[in-house]
């Protein structure tokens, strides 16, 4: 058997006590995530997640440290995650720049409008990382090795 994670970054930036995210279109609906995407081959993690809100947003993201690494399962489909979640600041939004066909908008949801659609998240991951954030769980983006 030939299994393998599926490796996502995610940006958790929040400004006056609201959190940028994206209502995207996925094969059951439009469900609420923070910008996020999957690792490409030969990309840093931190290069993914400033690629990712950039393409999704149209705002350009700077990591300023690591929320966490999370490992999900996702019970309808038996597929295993890991996400590593930054927090850091984003831009002014490009209004020259299309986001991902798949993205219907961008948010500013406080924890609270979130916690009321949380049947809207296409995760628990988008979820648990504004909590450990909200926790004050931070770690320096030095703990992420690259070896090339």
């Amino acid at each position: 058997m030939n299994w393998s994670p599926h490796v996502t970054v995610a940006a958790v930036t929040e400004r006056d006590g609201r959190f940028l995210l994206v209502e995207e279109r996925i094969e059951d609906g439009l469900r609420i995530n923070q910008p996020a995407g999957h690792l490409e081959d030969g990309e840093g993690l931190d290069k993914a997640v400033v690629r990712e809100t950039r393409e999704e947003t149209g705002r350009v993201f700077t990591p300023q440290g690591l929320v966490g690494v999370y490992r999900w399962r996702n019970r309808h489909n038996a597929e295993t995650f890991l996400r590593f979640a930054f927090y850091g600041e984003v831009s002014e939004r490009d209004p020259d720049r299309d986001l991902d066909p798949d993205i219907s908008r961008c948010l500013w949801l406080s924890p609270r409008s979130l916690a009321a659609q949380r049947s809207r998240l296409r995760s628990p991951l988008v979820w648990i990382c504004i909590q450990d954030y909200l926790r004050g769980q931070r770690y320096p983006v030095e703990v992420l090795g690259d070896v090339v």
